[in-house]
């Protein structure tokens, strides 16, 4: 035989041996359908299930995408040890080395699954044949990013699915997938709106019930909000896009530290101009903490609504205070957005500012937000120290304080999602003395014509205005002054005419209208001494 006949034999030879590894003799055939995929053997000799289905994503898939992987972690995270969303997802983003449409897939997931659990849990409800506190957790936290994937996003259904059935098989195990598959098959029936008309209540019948299922809110959040509207005038029927905006995702709004940076080097570093306040800065997408005028403190993410308040007395008071206006307090200093805006704008007055935070760790956050601030010149003093107690010990020091004081945080739902989960009335009535307890020592601090900046990341009435009007019942020292004019003050002039800042004199913004989250801002003056004969000048 030639050499050639001899090499095509031999390769004759290996390819029956590969084909008969790879079942493609005769009774190979049999285990194969007729798109040439291989079917399984027969149950109970330790192989797959018999036959191949397209109904049984977990046979094709171990692990999910890193996207989904990042997202999970992130759910257990908050849930098992209370974690920020806001501090765990860039985090896990980094670690996982996720980025670029991956990464704004993730964001979107997580933080869409966490404002979603509500109506996300009332349709899981229906489709689960127990009660969900029966459902072990982790296995509840992958059944919600699949049902959000199905119901809220753009997402294949049967990639959602294969993709979260993997998931569940990887984190919780093979009994787990099949079940999530089962569910997801479920949800997967019907569009979202169906859904929310069948497991929703009745709007008439139930109006607080049907908004808290379809717009995703606890239903003590939907009255405490609807309440707030009507305590700042506007009518309750805003509620509908009050709460639909607390579930939209916000635009990253930065900070320009103030005399460090201007609009136009951010714009060179691809940001835009902000929407209101005239140091904010807008930023496309993704996390902005990579960018060099971040890391050098120059620049920081904060929400508008912050900037405004802090504005509001580091600018807007100008005109107000009727003191020597050389010493400034930041009463509830941590993490220190605020304390960087007072601290950079006192310079213009010649005024040194003290920034007290109760706990050491957070001090330590003002402390690396004012760095960069303190190297510039500017004289800012960090304090570990109870607010409470700084009336007391340093009575009428100071011309301008911000009480910028602990609360429910109702305001920032938009960037907290997890939060609306976690409170209950309880805490707000736990914090309403404390919240006394620190205005008023903020009056103490305050100097006679000395302007004090109350203000809470939360509209409820128990933590504004009622905390306001219980203070100020109680003594005969203080006057309101309008916050209106004031918050004008750091808004971008082409945006003050038609700025809709309620009917004063304290001021509420709200996210669907001024798109910022929900801050309240209420301003107060010391009354000079009757037997003083006029005011000092500014």
């Amino acid at each position: 035989m030639s050499q050639e006949r001899r090499g095509g034999a031999d390769r004759r030879r290996r390819d029956d041996a590969r084909g008969a590894g790879r079942g493609q003799g005769r009774e190979g055939d049999r285990q194969r359908d007729a798109r040439g995929r291989e079917r399984s053997g027969a149950r109970g000799q330790g192989g797959p299930r018999r036959g191949y289905s397209v109904a049984r994503p977990s046979e094709r898939s171990r692990r999910s995408t890193p996207s989904r992987q990042v997202a999970y972690e992130g759910l257990r995270l908050v849930r098992e040890e209370d974690s920020y969303a806001n501090l765990v997802l860039p985090r896990l983003l980094r670690s996982h080395r996720v980025s670029g449409r991956d990464a704004a897939f993730t964001t979107e997931l997580f933080y869409g699954s966490l404002r979603a659990q509500g109506r996300l849990d009332s349709i899981l409800t229906a489709c689960v044949d127990r009660p969900l506190k029966e459902v072990e957790p982790a296995l509840l936290d992958v059944l919600r990013l699949g049902a959000y994937q199905l119901l809220d996003m753009t997402v294949a259904p049967h990639a959602a699915t294969s993709e979260t059935v993997a998931l569940a098989r990887a984190e919780v195990g093979a009994g787990a997938a099949s079940f999530v598959n089962a569910v997801l098959r479920k949800v997967g029936q019907k569009e979202l709106e169906e859904w929310l008309a069948e497991v929703a209540p009745d709007r008439e019948q139930d109006p607080t019930g049907h908004l808290a299922v379809v717009h995703s809110h606890p239903r003590w959040v939907v009255r405490a909000l609807s309440d707030a509207l009507a305590g700042d005038g506007r009518p309750r029927e805003e509620i509908d896009a009050l709460l639909a905006a607390q579930n939209a995702a916000p635009a990253v709004s930065l900070v320009m530290r103030p005399g460090l940076t201007d609009l136009d080097e951010l714009i060179d570093h691809g940001a835009s101009q902000g929407r209101l306040s005239i140091f904010a800065a807008s930023w496309p997408s993704g996390d902005p903490g990579g960018m060099d005028l971040v890391a050098q403190g120059r620049v920081a993410v904060q929400d508008e609504g912050s900037q405004l308040a802090a504005l509001a007395l580091a600018l807007g008071a100008d005109d107000l205070v009727l003191a020597e206006d050389d010493h400034w307090l930041d009463l509830c200093a941590g993490p220190g957005g605020k304390t960087a805006l007072l601290g950079g704008l006192a310079v213009g007055h010649d005024a040194d500012l003290l920034a007290v935070e109760l706990q050491q760790h957070r001090t330590e956050l003002v402390d690396r937000a004012v760095q960069t601030l303190r190297e510039a010149g500017c004289e800012i003093t960090t304090r570990t120290a109870d607010g409470t107690t700084i009336g007391t010990e340093q009575p009428g020091r100071f011309s301008r304080v911000l009480a910028d004081v602990p609360c429910s945080g109702l305001g920032a739902l938009r960037r907290r999602p997890e939060a609306r989960w976690r409170r209950t009335p309880a805490d707000v009535g736990q914090l309403g003395g404390l919240q006394r307890a620190l205005l008023a020592s903020a009056l103490d601090a305050a100097a006679p014509g000395g302007v004090v900046a109350y203000v809470t990341c939360s509209p409820h009435l128990a933590e504004t205005r009622l905390i306001v009007a219980d203070v100020l019942k109680r003594r005969d020292d203080v006057e309101e002054v309008d916050a209106r004019a004031a918050v004008r003050s750091g808004v971008l002039p082409a945006e003050q005419k038609d700025l809709d800042l309620g009917d004063g004199p304290a001021v509420q913004l709200w996210p669907h209208i001024h798109g910022t989250d929900a801050m309240y801002i209420h301003l107060l003056r010391m009354r000079h001494a009757p037997s003083e004969e006029g005011p000092p000048t500014a």
